[in-house]
């Protein structure tokens, strides 16, 4: 037996290297977030947190400040960042991107070269008769999706 034929095992090597989770500031969505921290720390995988901000929402449209609701996200992020940094190590970057949030988080997973892709289920009612993003996320097939609810 030459030394190419010889397997040998490797522990932790087969693992994700980055893990993208869709963040939208809802309890899922942070939920998702905390799950995918954890398998990134167990991982040692890059997590990127994604925000997919709407190109023109209702307020926007009507003229409040949509940066304002991402500054307090991504500050909310750092602070919960900060608070476990001590205790875990995790490596993390936080993506905006534009659009809706199904095209957002696959033009992220793709730029991202995302290995695995964490979202929240849904909150809303009336995603019972579009799909929710989880479920066309899944249904895409172009990544290992988790759904955390």
């Amino acid at each position: 037996m030459t030394d190419q034929q010889q397997h040998r095992f490797e522990r932790g090597t087969d693992g994700p290297k980055v893990i993208v989770a869709g963040i939208d500031g809802s309890q899922s969505s942070m939920r998702a977030a905390a799950y995918a921290a954890g398998l990134a720390r167990r991982q040692n995988a890059m997590l990127a947190l994604v925000y997919v901000q709407p190109v023109l929402s209702a307020g926007a449209a009507l003229g409040a400040p949509v940066a304002d609701a991402t500054g307090e996200l991504v500050n909310e992020i750092r602070t919960a960042a900060e608070r476990l940094k001590d205790t875990w190590n995790v490596r993390w970057e936080f993506h905006t991107f534009h659009g809706d949030p199904y095209n957002g988080l696959v033009t992220a997973s793709d730029e991202l070269k995302a290995d695995a892709v964490i979202v929240g289920a849904s909150e809303s009612a009336g995603h019972r008769f579009i799909g929710s993003v989880a479920v066309r996320l899944v249904k895409a097939g172009r990544w290992p999706v988790t759904v955390v609810p």
